[in-house]
């Protein structure tokens, strides 16, 4: 069967717009990357690409219009076997609805995001799922729909559709979601110089238990200030202004509520500004947690980090990655 060229697999290039990739015949696999939610200021709305783990995703064509798990191994095996309950093919059901097709996808799942990470392990799964059955229609979807199948699959996760981690997954680099209906992704230029220090403690935290630590209200000055520096982290990416990012990577607003699920995270993040960070905090729930550095502090920044989780005898490992790298592809 002849099929059009795919639109399924996101990556950046030189102008920081997102390109897209193609697939022949009935079987695509893709490789989906770890991420970081929030980027401290911006809750919900803001990921950052951390490309230091990935889920790898099969999808193969069938003829029932139906979705079949294949297999899972990797970190994590005992996911929910039942469709609308699993990340990487709740999106898959609704696009065979939406769509009306008279066929469906059989899912092959390798998790190399551990749950719980704070890395974005149940948006990979989604995103890696959407974008190979993607890949696999005879007219193939533009990335922004790919996006909205992808956000079904993570909200199965944490209770509630947010983009801070499937858009960064999908999109590739730092971006802010103004909309997801309809979508309304930006891609932040971030400056070259700036590095990303990601630090994975030994512990997990559950989407759903973080979320529900956040209060129903916030105080009017907490939203203003976050409001302020947002919008400064937003104007120092584009000004190229590194001093103005690392002013306004603070988090009024989640962090306060969610720190203390992560043991020793204060210090942790104080030894990250004595090192050199432009700023501290958790990646998306957590445990995990990130720092952003120029790149001639962060290999110091990454020990202190490691070095604070050691003092709290808490094992750890952690890398130094670039922000602006490419999102899910087709391997």
């Amino acid at each position: 069967m002849s099929r059009s060229p795919s639109p399924p697999a996101s990556s950046l290039n030189s102008s920081g717009t997102s390109e897209v990739c193609s697939v022949d015949g009935d079987e695509a696999t893709v490789y989906a990357p770890s991420s970081i939610g929030n980027v401290a200021v911006g809750y919900d709305v803001l990921g950052c690409i951390a490309d230091v783990a990935g889920d790898r995703v099969t999808v193969r064509r069938i003829d029932e219009p139906t979705v079949r798990i294949a297999g899972i191994e990797g970190t994590v095996t005992d996911l929910p076997t039942a469709l609308e309950q699993n990340t990487a093919t709740a999106g898959l059901l609704r696009m065979i609805d939406d769509l009306g097709l008279d066929f469906g996808f059989e899912v092959y799942l390798q998790k190399g995001i551990p749950l719980g990470s704070g890395m974005g392990g149940s948006a990979a799964s989604a995103v890696g799922s959407a974008v190979a059955a993607n890949a696999l229609l005879d007219d193939p979807l533009s990335i922004d729909r790919v996006f909205a199948y992808a956000l079904i699959g993570e909200a199965v996760a944490s209770g509630a559709i947010h983009p801070d981690n499937v858009a960064p997954c999908l999109y590739g680099g730092v971006v802010l979601t103004r909309s997801v209906d309809p979508p309304d992704v930006i891609h932040l230029p971030v400056p070259e110089t700036v590095r990303c220090v990601l630090v994975h403690p030994d512990r997990t935290v559950a989407t759903r238990d973080a979320r529900a630590r956040l209060p129903e209200r916030l105080p009017y000055d907490d939203i203003v200030q976050q409001t302020a520096h947002i919008a400064a982290f937003v104007a120092g990416c584009y000004r190229g202004d590194v001093d103005l990012i690392g002013r306004s990577l603070r988090d009024f607003i989640v962090e306060p509520y969610r720190a203390e699920l992560v043991p020793g995270f204060s210090s942790v993040k104080r030894a990250a500004i004595q090192a050199g960070a432009l700023g501290c905090s958790l990646s998306g729930a957590g445990p995990a947690c990130f720092a952003w550095a120029r790149a001639g502090d962060a290999d110091d920044v990454r020990t202190a980090m490691l070095d604070a989780f050691g003092d709290q005898d808490v094992p750890a490992e952690a890398w130094v990655v670039k922000t602006q790298t490419p999102g899910a592809r087709l391997v």
